[in-house]
Parts: C-alpha cells; sequence; structure tokens
C-alpha cells in the first residue's frame, strides 16, 4: 500500500504538468502580481437584478455572494434572471398521497452590458434537481424541507451560473489579448 502513495504523487505531478503544458489555467486564476484575475474582476461588475418570489430571492443572494458585486464598485453589466422551481411527486402511494417531491429549479440568465444600446452579450441556462420525503402526520417537517430543498437549488443554480460567466468572461479576454 505504501508503494502506491508516490506513485499516485508522481501521477498526480505528471498530469499537473501535462495540463499545464497544454495551456489550462484556473478559472478564477490570480495575475502575476497577485491581484484578482480577469474572471473575478468582471464578476465584481455585474450587478444581479431582483429575481421575483422566495425561490428567486435566495438565487439573487447566492449569486451576489459568488461574484461578489455588492461591494460597492462600478458595475458595467446587468444580469437578469428568470427562475422558477417547479415539483412533481414521484413517490406515489396505494392512498394516491405522495411520499416523496422532486423540485427542478431551472434559470434563464441574460448578461447586458451597461452601454447606450444595452447589448445582450451573452445568455444561458443553469438547472438543479433535488427533492424530499413527504411525512403524513409531519407539516411543518415537510414545509422545512421543502425551503431547505429550494436553498440548496438555488445555491446549485447560482454555482452553474457564476462559472458560466467566469468561463464566458475568460474567453473574451483571450480572445481579446490574442
Amino acid at each position: 500500500m505504501s508503494a502506491q502513495l508516490p506513485r499516485r504523487g508522481l501521477l498526480s505531478l505528471l498530469a499537473a504538468g501535462a495540463a499545464a503544458g497544454c495551456g489550462f489555467q484556473p478559472v478564477y486564476m490570480p495575475t502575476a502580481s497577485g491581484k484578482p484575475g480577469v474572471a473575478a474582476r468582471e464578476l465584481a461588475a455585474v450587478d444581479v437584478h431582483p429575481i421575483q418570489d422566495r425561490p428567486g430571492q435566495l438565487l439573487r443572494q447566492a449569486l451576489q455572494e459568488r461574484m461578489a458585486s455588492d461591494g460597492g464598485g462600478a458595475h458595467h453589466y446587468d444580469l437578469q434572471v428568470n427562475f422558477w422551481i417547479a415539483g412533481e411527486s414521484v413517490g406515489i402511494q396505494p392512498d394516491t398521497s405522495a411520499s416523496r417531491v422532486r423540485l427542478t429549479g431551472t434559470a434563464n440568465w441574460t448578461l447586458t452590458a451597461r452601454d447606450a444600446g444595452r447589448t445582450t452579450l451573452t445568455t444561458g441556462t443553469a438547472r438543479a434537481l433535488d427533492g424530499f420525503n413527504m411525512f403524513d402526520s409531519q407539516y411543518f417537517a415537510a414545509d422545512m424541507e421543502n425551503s431547505a430543498v429550494q436553498k440548496r437549488i438555488a445555491e446549485a443554480v447560482a454555482d452553474q451560473v457564476a462559472m458560466q460567466l467566469a468561463v464566458w468572461f475568460r474567453k473574451r479576454s483571450s480572445a481579446a489579448a490574442g
């Protein structure tokens, strides 16, 4: 077993070296001077517009946390998001009551520039699934679990949207530089 650890370490180093040789760089990589990289700077310049309903508020808050866009800096972009969560019963009992609910959160987003023409820069979609069990005699437990699932879905969708935007900003920066 101990002979495997050095081999794994060596393989990890070789894989990291090969990835670096092909131009791989982390999305949030800082500059050589240690300042935030392109993706982090551009994400901080995104203003996330309010999103309707409680799940939308959770998503907006999660997006603001990931983008650090509420730090008071200048905003150059607007992010409009349409977000909804749909539910379906997947565990049906013989008496037709549901024992499990699956929720699907979907967000369609559009990034626009704050220029005179309100230019649409990019659009995308993010989606997350989760679920919870229903208990006959525990209404408040099911309600609390529903809230927790909606928050997890909002967090997962926010991760996807932030990553999609970060990748787009990096590609745009690379295209402009090269």
